[in-house]
């Protein structure tokens, strides 16, 4: 893919995948080794998280529409090459919490997909991204659920940063989207 022309962003958001498609099937080895190579890339390269994410859900039978979604995070990679996880030394101890819920947001079970990212200082240190084990019965269900995650990551990580006997700044922030 050297003399492919590179896209703005990995995965179109807009643009939902489905489990069966009009298109024929693809090669699963291929496809397979390609999502498991993305996957490797993403715990550098935080901001394929969600892209990867969404392939690697249909590694067992995939259709020309979803390898054409790993291409295209092929491409987006070949304008980003400098881009990597950078950890920088902070004067500050600071941590705040990202989290964020998508309502029925798979098309083909309508489950939601919960993330969180959380970080100290300027640093991320910890993230993730998952589709529910079931159905929410409304936007709240889905939020709530996400920050019940969020906040019981925080704590975890207070504990670990107080078992260090790291001071921590107070107090934890937690942002709702």
């Amino acid at each position: 893919m050297f003399g492919c022309k590179h896209v703005a962003t990995p995965i179109d958001l807009n643009h939902k995948l489905r489990c069966s498609s009009q298109r024929a099937t693809v090669e699963a080895i291929k496809y397979q080794r390609l999502v498991g190579k993305l996957i490797y890339l993403s715990h550098t390269r935080l901001y394929l998280t969600f892209a990867v994410s969404v392939v690697n859900q249909f590694i067992h039978s995939p259709y020309e529409e979803h390898l054409e979604t790993v291409y295209r995070i092929l491409r987006y990679l070949k304008k980003t090459p400098d881009k990597c996880l950078l950890f920088k030394k902070d004067n500050h101890m600071r941590i705040e919490a990202f989290t964020n819920a998508d309502w029925v947001g798979s098309v083909s079970d309508r489950r939601s997909t919960s993330r969180y990212c959380i970080f100290v200082g300027d640093n991320l240190v910890t993230w993730r991204s998952k589709m529910e084990a079931v159905v929410a019965r409304s936007s709240v269900e889905a939020e709530f659920k996400e920050v019940t995650q969020g906040i019981c990551e925080l704590l975890w990580l207070k504990m670990l940063l107080k078992e260090l006997r790291i001071p921590t700044e107070t107090p934890i922030r937690l942002y709702i989207r």
